[in-house]
């Protein structure tokens, strides 16, 4: 589980910024506790701002860390892709990365920091007895690592100055490095558009439906428990689906022949009743909320059955209110969610507000300067917004700041002389 993530010169983040997981308010069912951790863990987080303010920037550096410890060995380039702060000294600054995140029990914590063309520093240390121990620790071409790890030969052959210890440890390095880089790399982000288009990364949309045992169930409600790895799940997300639309009874799997190859697919679609006559339609027949919604449910529930990390950005577009809540608490539920997977959103949907709690709200504001400044709702006023009813007004009243800075005056101004120029 992901426990803390801090960035800077990162696209618009020019100077540090942090998003802890870290729960607050500790009473609560929606936490997660450790044996070796002292503190609670959050599952889901929101993070609000206007438009520009950097709210999709503070994911986008999460999910490139995530990229660039699953892939930085497949570069082979001389460069580092990374995308610097564009104003002042931006560009000529390095960038910095560290996560604090529990990976079978234990805390790490990893530190990355690089330039256009190289890696300058980067560290992993574990927690094991509540106490820091070093696993590596490079700085430029040398790298150090605690003695006693398996297999560091191998990782050291593969680095050149643009591979990171931590991509080289995840194929060929110590089991406690390994586990590491596969809990990063399997950060998972998703939009509107259903994936991370600059990343290139697909989301995993019902994969397992491709088995063919699935076309030889009858019983919708045991397709469903297999599709979704448990009942709790599976029912949960029907709910969601009858949400978006309540004519959905079931989905169905059948089976498609290809006329040119003969080949055999299996084509998923959505069950609807006249009366007692099951009538089927195709994915893209579904309105756009329900398609979203669908797309959404793929690499959310595969989220739940791996413990991964979901990234949703842009998650009010397309998507009901009242379904982002009930995804929201999908997260919460330790019966849906006994592996402790975690939902970081980037909204405009004030009306989650009021379903998430202090310690999971997060606004973005836009310095002066151009650069993202990120601040969490649990700092203003202390007590006062504890499981506030009115966080929602509240922030529309501007009392956490986070709003788009606006003179009605003008903008009616420059309407009217628009109309009399035309």
């Amino acid at each position: 589980m992901l426990l803390r993530f801090g960035v800077s010169n990162h696209r618009s983040i020019l100077d540090p910024v942090e998003l802890s997981m870290i729960a607050v308010d500790i009473d609560r069912a929606a936490t997660r506790g450790f044996d070796r951790l002292s503190e609670r863990v959050l599952t889901t987080a929101g993070i609000y701002g206007p438009n520009a303010s950097g709210k999709s920037n503070v994911l986008d550096a999460l999910h490139w860390l995530s990229y660039a410890v699953a892939t930085s060995l497949l570069g082979g380039g001389d460069s580092v892709a990374r995308d610097p702060h564009r104003f002042g000294n931006g560009p000529d600054q390095s960038s910095t990365f560290e996560m604090d995140l529990v990976v079978d029990g234990v805390r790490h914590e990893y530190q990355l920091e690089v330039d256009d063309s190289a890696v300058l520093y980067e560290s992993l240390c574990s927690y094991p007895e509540r106490r820091r121990r070093m696993l590596f620790e490079r700085e430029g071409e040398g790298v150090h690592f605690r003695r006693g790890l398996s297999r560091t030969g191998g990782t050291k052959e593969l680095l050149t100055p643009t591979t990171l210890v931590l991509s080289a440890g995840k194929r060929v390095g110590d089991p406690a490095i390994e586990a590491v880089g596969h809990s990063i790399s399997r950060i998972a982000e998703i939009n509107a558009r259903g994936f991370n288009p600059k990343r290139g990364r697909l989301p995993i949309l019902f994969s397992s439906l491709a088995s063919d045992t699935y076309s030889q169930l009858e019983d919708a409600g045991i397709r469903e428990q297999k599709v979704f790895g448990s009942v709790t799940r599976g029912e949960a997300a029907m709910e969601l689906l009858r949400l978006a639309d309540p004519g959905i009874t079931a989905f169905d799997i059948i089976e498609l022949e290809d006329r040119t190859s003969g080949a055999i697919h299996e084509q998923l679609v959505f069950v609807h009743h006249d009366g007692d006559r099951p009538v089927q339609f195709w994915p893209h027949e579904e309105s756009a909320g329900t398609q979203m919604l669908f797309s959404l449910l793929g690499p959310a529930l595969e989220a739940l059955r791996q413990g991964q990390v979901l990234l949703f950005d842009e998650a009010d577009a397309s998507l009901h209110p009242g379904l982002l809540d009930r995804l929201v608490e999908l997260f919460r539920n330790p019966q849906a969610n006994p592996l402790g997977a975690q939902l970081i959103l980037a909204t405009h949907n004030t009306s989650l507000l009021n379903t998430l709690n202090r310690d999971e709200v997060w606004f973005t504001e836009k310095r002066s300067d151009g650069g993202t400044r990120l601040m969490a709702l649990a700092e203003f006023g202390g007590d006062k917004v504890r499981r506030s009813q009115n966080i929602e007004r509240a922030y529309m009243q501007g009392r956490f700041g986070a709003l788009p800075d606006f003179d009605r005056i003008d903008i009616l101004r420059a309407l009217r002389a628009t109309e009399q120029a035309n």
